[in-house]
């Protein structure tokens, strides 16, 4: 349970963050433009329904600030005025205003949406946060998808849409140009902070453990990965698959001498990466340490030092393939498989050190009970100074956004979709220990990735309303009203079959399917 606690917290932490700091460039430009914003919150403070009551855990507006805030909204019509008003009723459970605390306080009146002024009024933002934690919000006065009671009246000086293009596609590029920033920022904090380790291919001494499709491809157990079209590989990671998906020549270090590799055309990186046994992966000899007290290694006879040559006829040239083996039979198991079907696939008959032949009865998770620790490499840590941190953290985040953008050719595939992650997927990349090193790191993929997913030209995104912005400088025509609220519609419906997906995805992870 702590674990999961400790995940989610960072998560909480992460985006909670990051909207704040997405919508703060929204907040940022709209104010530099003289443009009114009404509320600027992190979450959502009401539920997706009409009329809408209003839920916020905190709120300050003019010095006064609301705790556990209800306020419902309701549109009036009044003689004095022939502008729409609204009645509103506020119930707070704690008020602080002007040094005053009161507890359980009702709230009536009336209030304008649009003052007769023709300049713009002094007005307050309402900053909250509320009940519904799925993101943020920025209401700016004369959106299309956030201010719609307003758009049937005369438009005023300080709403978004009586302003220029140019600077209504600042607006909403703003919160975009805030992550990209964000995670450049975030990178260089950490270079400077806890400099970069890794281990340098040549110090793999063992060498790379390859697929029999990445052996089809001209690799061999033991390769050591040094070059992708001439440029160096500094060290192992998932970023290397990508490289190798994208490269024509890869160039191995075999048996002390570098051998050029020449790569198919139509390699697939999420293939690759997705491949059971994997495509490439840290070749682990057997080293068997310890033996579980009461495992099935101890009960079968298994020694520290010893090697299993074979599994069930299959030879085992190294502590992989066992583990690879041993996933397979784990995951041959259906729905439909008895207790009987997962003894029997868990009776296993394995020889050791090629000469003594034993029998055990895997556990249910089908492990037989020992240690074999992956080796340790020289791991080489870089130091950089402030100025150094710079160009390199800068680099590290333009390298990171240049991935994300490719790899998104992926999302219209198959196994792209199946790899779509929602709130489940996305806690489950923070490790199970508090570590501000990775956490800082997986915020900064997260901003990038925040940022990238936002400019993508779907209406209701910040992107779909950038391209209709842009389509306005160029043609010197606006869209309509009516045009731009039937694509948030078509755009509200996209991103729903997205949150559908990516929750699909998290429960069918869960299961195993």
């Amino acid at each position: 349970m702590d674990i999961v606690l400790i995940k989610i917290a960072q998560v909480v932490a992460a985006f909670s963050l990051l909207i704040v700091l997405h919508e703060g460039g929204h907040f940022l430009f709209a104010k530099l433009f003289k443009i009114r914003v009404e509320k600027f919150y992190l979450f959502f403070d009401f539920p997706i329904m009409t009329p809408r009551p209003q839920f916020a855990f905190l709120t300050y507006r003019k010095g006064k600030v609301s705790l556990l805030k209800y306020t419902k909204i309701t549109s009036v019509k009044t003689e004095s005025s022939n502008q729409p008003d609204y009645k509103v009723s506020a119930f707070s459970v704690v008020n602080f205003d002007k040094g005053k605390v009161t507890f359980c306080k009702w709230e009536h009146g009336l209030e304008q949406i649009a003052e007769e002024e023709s300049k713009q009024p002094t007005y307050a933002t309402e900053y909250g946060i509320g009940w519904l934690p799925l993101g943020g919000y920025v209401n700016i006065s004369g959106m299309i998808d956030e201010s719609k009671q307003q758009l049937s009246v005369e438009p005023k000086p300080w709403e978004f849409r009586t302003k220029p293009a140019w600077q209504r596609l600042l607006v909403m590029l703003g919160g975009i140009i805030v992550n990209f920033i964000t995670a450049f920022v975030i990178y260089m904090a950490v270079l400077f902070t806890w400099g970069e380790s890794y281990v340098k291919p040549t110090d793999i001494t063992n060498g790379m453990k390859f697929s029999a499709a990445a052996k089809a491809d001209g690799f061999m157990d033991g390769d050591v990965i040094v070059k992708t079209d001439g440029e160096e590989v500094k060290t192992w990671s998932i970023n290397v698959l990508r490289d190798i998906s994208n490269s024509k020549e890869v160039t191995v270090l075999r048996k002390g001498q570098e051998v050029a590799i020449k790569m198919p055309e139509d390699m697939n990186m999420l293939e690759m990466a997705q491949s059971n046994p994997p495509y490439m992966d840290i070749l682990i000899p057997f080293n068997i340490d310890s033996i579980i007290q009461d495992s099935p290694a101890e009960t079968a006879g298994l020694k520290v030092g010893d090697i299993i040559t074979e599994l069930n006829g299959e030879k085992l040239n190294d502590f992989n393939d066992l583990v690879y083996q041993l996933a397979a039979m784990k995951g041959s198991l259906t729905e439909n498989s008895t207790a009987a079907d997962s003894l029997k696939m868990r009776s296993v008959t394995f020889v050791v050190n090629n000469q003594d032949t034993l029998k055990a009865v895997l556990t249910p998770d089908f492990t037989l009970g020992f240690s074999n620790p992956a080796p340790k490499y020289n791991i080489t840590t870089q130091e950089y100074g402030l100025l150094e941190c710079i160009p390199a953290g800068f680099s590290s985040g333009w390298e990171k956004l240049c991935n994300y953008v490719n790899d998104l050719k992926y999302l219209f595939s198959a196994q792209g979709a199946k790899s779509v992650s929602g709130v489940i997927g996305i806690t489950n990349i923070f490790p199970e220990t508090w570590d501000w090193q990775k956490f800082w790191l997986l915020t900064a993929l997260l901003s990038i990735a925040l940022g990238v997913m936002n400019v993508l030209p779907i209406p209701a995104l910040d992107g779909g309303h950038a391209i209709f912005a842009i389509y306005e400088i160029v043609t010197r025509r606006k869209p309509s009203d009516k045009v731009l609220e039937k694509a948030q519609y078509v755009g509200f419906a996209i991103l729903i079959g997205l949150l559908i997906l990516a929750t699909w995805n998290d429960i069918t992870r869960l299961l195993g399917l």
